[in-house]
């Protein structure tokens, strides 16, 4: 009976020592496609991947805010279906969107979707040359005040208005991210998504995240480089996304919503800092590309956080940048 009684303290002895061994941390690093790009992910000192779990979220996005699935929400919602009643995703995505659109003064609108979708850098790919007369009939369904939300459905003053929200999805979806390893306790990573990044805290050796971008002022310097450590960054410009008719004309991915215009303004390229969340510096990425150099300069006087790298030409054509990032 004596051995019996010892043997059993052993084992709780044993088992007790097991539960409060530590689970060895790790860091991580994925990477695969999502929202029409790719993603690289760096996590450290977790206890497990988080492939799935980020995967998941990734779908979740998709099939609530993504224009190129037929069954999303958002495409049910653009198709005309009036009962869908919304997740708590697009409901962030709309009322920031309704945000940052009164700031901007309708510089950034999701409702140029139509707009979008006729110069062929939507879902439907139409690459439509567009009359004055085109252009005039599709800015009648341009507008985020004809839209609003009630009792989380969206309401649209009329049917044949098309929303996109995909000037926000890779900002949006790394907030989501972000959110996600915050609950998990993770406290040291970097989220790119496209170009699009957020970061929190530091790498290893307690280094900051510095990531470099292109200086094309100056190309013989080869690279800037940024500290994104608590921070987020984006990035628009019409130096890749383009389309050139037969007949030469250019139009530009950046669809100016107080025209209807898809034609270049004098900046070419605007990158955006702040300690916000990054579908904000994606949304007002976007808004500075209609803007145009000197309305998004009067536009960051009262608006210290943000910190920006803007690429313009000047009256002689060349290359030239505003920064207020040090």
């Amino acid at each position: 009976m004596e051995i019996i009684k010892k043997s059993l303290f052993y084992f709780l002895i044993v088992i007790l020592f097991s539960c409060h061994q530590k689970i060895e941390k790790k860091d991580f690093i994925l990477k695969g496609g999502v929202f029409g790009t790719s993603y690289k992910i760096s996590y450290l000192n977790a206890d497990k991947n988080y492939q799935e779990s980020i995967d998941s979220l990734f779908l979740l996005i998709n099939n609530s805010l993504s224009t190129y699935i037929s069954t999303s929400d958002i495409s049910k919602i653009n198709s005309g279906d009036s009962t869908v009643v919304i997740d708590d995703f697009f409901k962030e995505v709309f009322l920031k969107s309704k945000k940052i659109y009164k700031e901007t003064d309708g510089f950034f609108d999701p409702t140029v979707g139509n707009l979008v979708n006729a110069y062929g850098f939507g879902p439907k790919k139409e690459k439509k040359n567009l009359t004055d007369e085109d252009i005039e009939n599709y800015m009648k369904f341009v507008g985020l005040d004809k839209v609003t939300l009630h009792e989380n459905k969206i309401v649209k003053t009329n049917p044949n208005i098309f929303l996109d929200f995909n000037s926000t999805a890779k900002g949006f979806g790394l907030d989501v991210i972000a959110r996600f390893f915050n609950s998990k306790n993770i406290n040291n990573y970097l989220i790119e998504i496209g170009g699009e990044i957020r970061a929190k805290g530091t790498k290893k050796n307690n280094k900051p995240w510095l990531i470099k971008i292109v200086d094309p002022v100056n190309i013989s310097s080869g690279f800037k480089v940024i500290d994104l450590s608590d921070k987020s960054m984006a990035t628009s410009g019409n130096y890749r996304k383009f389309r050139v008719t037969k007949k030469g004309q250019k139009y530009v991915h950046t669809i100016n919503p107080k025209t209807g215009r898809a034609t270049e303004s004098n900046l070419l390229s605007a990158s955006v800092i702040g300690s916000v969340d990054c579908a904000d510096v994606d949304a007002y990425a976007t808004a500075f590309m209609a803007m145009g150099l000197e309305k998004t300069k009067a536009f960051l006087k009262d608006k210290q956080h943000l910190k920006v790298i803007l690429i313009y030409t000047n009256k002689n054509g060349n290359l030239e940048e505003y920064a207020t990032y040090k």
